[in-house]
């Protein structure tokens, strides 16, 4: 697995684009990987996961990917010109994730799509309805959500005291992306995704588990920048 990190230019016109369209950005992000991937699963395969974020005043998309990407082919103008250090970076994940153990404690961020089915009651013929995907709601109840992502994904959240501070999971972030995407017929479908940031600590509990989960991500909408599990060391 590689994770690479690119500091945008806010000034480019293909940025701007793509930050205010997620199905616009899940295209460039998929421009780094091999055109021979198979259409419509090019990143499950490629195991790609995304996130852009504003950090130290910059603005920074990882990338989290199976294959070492080839950022080549992005924009003349998508990447900021007046960084010192290495822009693109792409770094190897194998040593840091091989090295991870049961009880280990991490920080965590998270952006997630979560979500909850209503209308799946049975029918009178005896039928289970499908039922449809609403957004999860407030704070306790978006928590709770991942809880259970957690429980299956080996680890558990923390709630504990760390120098008199409060190291809870919490919501810091809640706002809806959208996009357009181009329908089979020529139309356009318009896209929304309720999107939530978490930020916390987590224990693991099964690290095989864990591995996958941070392989996989967590959450639905992952092709347009949900899912990416990012971890470091606690403070």
């Amino acid at each position: 697995m590689y994770l690479s990190r690119l500091r945008l230019d806010p000034k480019s016109r293909a940025v701007r684009r793509d930050l205010s369209d997620c199905h616009d950005l899940h295209r460039t992000v998929m421009s780094g990987f091999d055109d021979g991937l198979p259409e419509g699963a090019a990143r499950a395969q490629a195991g790609v996961l995304h996130r852009v974020e504003e950090t130290d005043g910059a603005l920074v998309l990882y990338v989290q990917s199976r294959e070492r990407p080839d950022w080549s082919r992005l924009p003349d103008d998508y990447l900021a010109a007046d960084w010192l250090d290495d822009n693109p970076a792409v770094r190897p994940l194998g040593s840091a994730w091989e090295g991870l153990t049961a009880g280990q404690e991490l920080r965590f961020r998270l952006r997630a799509n979560p979500t909850r089915k209503v209308d799946t009651k049975t029918g009178p013929d005896g039928s289970r309805r499908n039922g449809r995907r609403v957004p999860v709601v407030g704070d306790e109840a978006l928590v709770a959500w991942l809880a259970r992502k957690a429980q299956a994904g080996g680890f558990r959240l923390l709630a504990t005291r760390v120098q008199g501070d409060v190291a809870d999971t919490r919501v810091v972030e809640a706002r809806p992306l959208r996009g357009t995407r181009p329908a089979a017929d020529g139309a356009a479908r318009a896209l929304t995704f309720a999107a939530v940031v978490f930020e916390g600590r987590l224990a693991i509990t099964d690290p095989d588990a864990f591995r996958q989960t941070l392989a996989s991500g967590i959450g639905s909408a992952k092709a347009y920048g949900f899912g990416l599990l990012s971890i470091a060391p606690p403070r």
